[in-house]
């Protein structure tokens, strides 16, 4: 509590800028940078088809396996990425979390799910997909996640009740007094959510920050598109600058593309 959390460590060495920062833009959405990428994926689908051949169809690899792992080992290796604010303060994140959305079935009226999933940096590519993989299959055959049920019970409170509840554990959030169980299944306590609207064939765009969690980075996947260099891939970024300069930002940010385009 003032100064705990069970999802993070306070930050304490930052300048009097950072620290100024959440008075001056308390909202996640007052303080966005935009950043558009495009990525080369030739070599990352040569490097998904050799990994494909000693694999059952149900288990494939595809690039969206490739570009979860680029943005975990990014986070990995710029880990200040991985701080967010809250309470006013700045707080680095235990663990590397990622959530990702994706729809039940390909019909325009199938819901959307989202995974969140803790990912270790030193997991192979094929270890880290399984692991990925796994929740989505379970999800997909329409059994109800934790976050699903918890909002069912919620929605059943009156209107007044509901406002009242998700206002005092906002509050209770800021103090640190969040449960770690709450915090550990809601998917919008993570350090990124990624959006992969190119496997509907989708343009990427850019997506606002919920101001509910702890989510500073979100990251929206485009289609592949063909051109004269070879096949692309546009990500396009929106992330809090409270909790990184810009410049650090995009340094991280470019590590995801280097680990694309040198898949390993």
């Amino acid at each position: 509590m003032f100064g705990r959390r069970p999802d993070a460590t306070l930050v304490k060495q930052i300048t009097p800028l950072q620290r100024f920062m959440p008075f001056v833009s308390p909202r996640r959405n007052e303080a966005l940078v935009l950043y558009a990428q495009t990525i080369s994926v030739d070599a990352a689908f040569a490097f998904i088809e050799a990994r494909n051949a000693s694999r059952p169809p149900e288990k494939r690899l595809t690039l969206f396996h490739v570009i979860l792992r680029a943005i975990a080992l990014a986070l990995d290796e710029k880990p200040r990425l991985n701080r967010f604010v809250k309470g006013s303060r700045l707080w680095q994140r235990d663990g590397i979390w990622l959530t990702f959305s994706a729809k039940r079935a390909f019909a325009d009226d199938a819901s959307v799910i989202t995974v969140k999933r803790q990912f270790n940096p030193k997991e192979d590519l094929e270890a880290m997909a399984d692991g990925v993989l796994a929740p989505l299959s379970s999800s997909r055959s329409g059994k109800l996640t934790t976050s699903e049920k918890e909002m069912g019970v919620m929605l059943r409170l009156p209107l007044s009740v509901l406002r009242f509840a998700m206002w005092f554990a906002a509050k209770a959030d800021d103090w640190g007094l969040m449960p770690g169980t709450m915090i550990h299944a809601d998917p919008l306590y993570t350090s990124a959510f990624i959006a992969n609207l190119g496997s509907v064939g989708l343009e990427a765009g850019y997506h606002h920050l919920w101001e509910w969690g702890t989510c500073p980075i979100f990251c929206v996947i485009g289609h592949i598109a063909e051109t004269p260099e070879g096949r692309k891939v546009t990500l396009k970024w929106t992330y809090d600058e409270r909790t990184a300069d810009a410049f650090y930002a995009v340094q991280g940010i470019e590590r995801v593309r280097h680990h694309v385009e040198n898949p390993s």
